[in-house]
């Protein structure tokens, strides 16, 4: 039976609900690293640490997808809570349309400049023709992949989260059988892990854009809109947060390759690329709530229900907290394990890459805390709070700890960072929270 958006939430309900969300995030997370997992391994050394150089750009350009499918969802949620479902559809249309075009765009222009860029984050010889082959092959496919970005959020508003979830395992098992067969069968190198993630990101984007503009029994379908240019910009306002929280991280995790080539060198780069891929897919979970519970909690503040708002809150607060300290315990434990996977095969690079992943690991008891609670106010339409919180938590904070925490501790400041990040992320997630409860009731 379909939960919708209106009905009462237990903790069950909100589980069920969100978890095709939670497992959408996986999936997608798991392109970059099945493309790591057999690059490292089939390609090389250099080839893995070329990916994770260029890594940063291809997410800057990707994130525009996200900054539409979270603004608008609230948008859209608020306005099917308002009982307007003419006009929400009408929106929906928009912000679809418009992530096409602005992903041709982006497409286009990181094709004609992604050397100068790769040159400029310290890519040279072979390493920066490894970038630049596997960055235009994967951004031809970037419009495709700001669509499955925007989906992700709708196909939960329009109270098909399973179906969302379905197209976004189709797109992940695409790219792990292409990777298996253009990698490691047929040798087709970095091109071929760089093919695999694009066709499967084609799976992404283009499936949703035909089962919309059918008819369906949605509460959502592609139909014929107009310009509306206060929604749109009220769009970006809300998934600014979002977007700010893409590029900021890009940004951050150029610095910190940075960082590691001075005191490591291109081994330092790959062993923060394999702890970041691994921190990609227990991230998703995080995230994968926030975007599975932002629409019901833009409808319910649409309807003007503060009881269950306040429901809401409290449940995704303690489900957050376990979740967070059951990530930890488990990267911790599985730090050796899961960095074999990608760095086995040299004995140092590993005995670096474990060491830094356990030191990461304590990053996960609040991160997920600072993740929800950006989304929370993305979903009650204040982009100001969630673009503040997701401004210091993934641009600031981490800039200032990767710049001085490796005076003092070297290597290990580079793996303490984000622990430290998160720490003050949490006590203004924690203030805002506190600031804005009689605002919106909750």
């Amino acid at each position: 039976m379909r939960i919708q958006l209106s009905e009462h939430f237990t903790y069950s309900k909100l589980l069920r609900f969100t978890f095709p969300s939670v497992i959408m995030m996986i999936f997608t997370s798991i392109y970059s690293v099945v493309d790591g997992v057999f690059v490292s391994n089939f390609v090389g050394k250099t080839p893995f640490a070329a990916v994770n150089l260029i890594m940063p750009l291809l997410i800057i350009l990707g994130a525009l997808g996200f900054m539409i499918g979270t603004g608008g969802t609230a948008i859209v949620a608020k306005t099917l809570g308002e009982g307007k479902p003419e006009l929400a559809n009408q929106y929906f249309s928009l912000l679809v349309y418009t992530g096409l075009i602005g992903g041709t765009a982006v497409g286009v222009l990181g094709i004609l400049f992604v050397r100068p860029v790769a040159a400029a984050l310290g890519a040279e010889g072979q390493m920066l023709e490894d970038c630049v082959l596997y960055a235009r092959i994967i951004l031809a496919a970037n419009p495709c992949f700001i669509l499955q970005n925007i989906f992700q959020s709708f196909f939960v508003t329009a109270e098909k989260p399973k179906l969302g979830l379905y197209v976004t395992v189709g797109a992940g098992l695409t790219n792990i059988v292409l990777d298996a067969l253009l990698v490691a069968v047929f040798p087709m190198g970095l091109a071929g892990a760089a093919a695999a993630t694009a066709l499967s990101q084609m799976v992404g984007g283009l499936v949703p854009i035909l089962y919309f503009l059918r008819k369906n029994d949605s509460l959502l379908r592609l139909t014929k809109t107009k310009f509306y240019g206060k929604i749109l910009l009220k769009t970006c306002a809300n998934g600014s947060s979002e977007l700010m929280s893409n590029i900021s991280a890009s940004v951050v995790t150029i610095l910190y390759n940075l960082q590691l080539m001075r005191l490591a060198g291109e081994d330092g780069i790959a062993a923060y690329g394999a702890i970041m891929y691994v921190a990609f897919i227990f991230a998703a979970i995080f995230i994968g709530y926030a975007v599975g519970s932002a629409p019901v909690i833009s409808f319910h503040y649409g309807a003007e229900n503060t009881d269950e708002l306040k429901s809401l809150l409290r449940k995704s607060v303690v489900l957050t907290a376990v979740s967070g300290a059951a990530m930890a315990l488990l990267a911790t434990l599985a730090a050796a394990p899961l960095s074999k996977i990608f760095v086995g095969y040299d004995q140092d690079l590993y005995q670096m890459t474990v060491h830094g992943f356990q030191l990461f690991s304590f990053s996960f008891l609040l991160s997920g805390f600072n993740i929800f609670g950006s989304s929370f106010f993305t979903a009650l339409n204040n982009g100001l709070i969630s673009a503040l919180i997701s401004f210091l938590r993934t641009l600031v904070f981490q800039c200032a700890s990767v710049l001085i925490l490796p005076v003092f501790l070297e290597l290990d400041g580079v793996w303490l960072s984000i622990v430290a990040a998160e720490a003050a992320a949490f006590a203004v997630t924690l203030a805002c929270l506190a600031a804005n409860r009689r605002t919106y009731q909750y």
